[in-house]
């Protein structure tokens, strides 16, 4: 059997392939630390992308509301600005937003904890007398006689002991952490200057990756490649969108029930659940115990009642609003987006969650436009075995 130049290269291909990976298992320790280094190098850019994409969703929207519109289309100036101005008006309703939130939440929450503190106050007296009854008690004080004489004191002293001497150990542990707490914000700041350096150039960008992503590939894997990029870009940005919209609507809902049947922090727990409904699904749920918690120190018949009133919003929620919204935003069957919401959160948790729903309606709409290719490729009848 004769081989020819291609053939010959594919099986060379293969056999570099088997054994690079044999090679990467005989030294899987070192490979994950230089994995793990090469993540810290390019974890801000990493980060810096996903702050782009973001921002990139409210700049386009302002430069097609603001900056493309009839009167604004044909002036130079307004073209020059559009991009700027755009991503200024971004990032300052971003913040808007965040800091509305912060001013709603954390007033009420001072004042939770304030009654909190009160409540606990009055409860110390009672307590008090509680504690005095049972050590006034006989049989409680033989007790308590019987296991201060079986305590190992020595053991304690020597716990004691090399508590105090590992505090060379606790200031370096100390030192660490504040050399994180500064590599980390570092990351953020040098993330968020290349994020803003990428939507200022991203039609260049652009162009300069299909031009690299052309030379490397014919052009017809080069209009595929395209082509799944574009979806996943798409697909995210609607996924976004949608669960943005999603957050709004549930968080609303809240607040109008709540303000009709009177119950206490109507805003606050609106916009909690809101800002925590972002979390696909079970995001909701982490905002009901911490709006049950505020409620109850004012009625625990009223956070029984919010109990209430999440369980049915929450079915709603569920069944109605988030498959639909976010179901719809992304392409993706409202089964799939269970099933998707489910494995990421087992896998990746919260970002397996967020990660895993568009890029479950990606490969969706992939496998969707294989089979009707190979289907009619095949010249097959499809009604005759349905």
């Amino acid at each position: 059997m004769s081989l020819d130049k291609k053939t010959i290269k594919n099986i060379i291909l293969v056999v570099f392939l088997i054994a690079l990976i044999w090679t990467a298992f005989q030294n899987i320790g070192m490979l994950t630390v230089y994995v793990l280094m090469v993540f810290k190098i390019i974890f801000p850019f990493i980060l810096g992308g996903v702050i782009a994409f973001l921002l990139n969703i409210p700049m386009v929207f302002f430069e097609r509301i603001i900056f493309k519109n009839k009167k604004t289309a044909n002036n130079k100036i307004c073209k020059r600005l559009s991009r700027p101005c755009s991503l200024v008006l971004s990032i300052a309703a971003i913040a808007a937003v965040v800091t509305g939130v912060f001013t709603v939440v954390v007033p009420q929450l001072t004042d939770t904890v304030r009654e909190l503190g009160i409540t606990v106050y009055r409860f110390l007296p009672k307590a008090e007398a509680w504690i005095l009854n049972i050590i006034n008690n006989d049989y409680f004080k033989v007790q308590i006689k019987e296991l201060f004489n079986q305590f190992d004191w020595k053991s304690l002293t020597d716990h004691l002991g090399s508590f105090f001497r590992s505090g060379g150990d606790m200031l370096t542990s100390t030192l660490g952490v504040v050399t994180n707490i500064f590599s980390t914000t570092v990351d953020v700041v040098i993330a968020f200057i290349f994020s803003i350096y990428l939507l200022l150039q991203k039609e260049r960008l652009n162009i300069q990756c299909k031009k690299f992503v052309l030379c490397l590939f014919s052009e017809e894997k080069c209009k595929k490649i395209f082509y799944v990029f574009s979806l996943i870009n798409r697909t995210f940005n609607k996924f976004v969108t949608g669960q943005c919209l999603e957050a709004i609507i549930l968080g609303s809902l809240f607040f109008i029930v709540m303000s009709i049947t009177r119950l206490p922090y109507a805003l606050l727990v609106g916009v909690v659940i809101g800002f925590t409904a972002l979390i696909p699904l079970v995001g909701a749920f982490i905002g009901c115990v911490i709006s049950a918690f505020l409620i109850l120190m004012v009625s625990p018949v009223k956070a029984l009642v919010f109990l209430v009133i999440f369980i049915i919003l929450q079915q709603i929620e569920g069944n109605l609003i988030y498959p639909h919204v976010v179901g719809n935003s992304v392409g993706l069957p409202s089964i799939w987006v269970l099933v998707a919401v489910t494995i990421g959160g087992s896998l990746f948790g919260v970002v397996g969650m967020l990660v895993f729903i568009p890029m479950s309606s990606v490969i969706y709409s992939l496998l969707r436009d294989w089979t009707k290719s190979r289907l009619e490729t095949k010249n097959l009848n499809v009604n005759n075995y349905i």
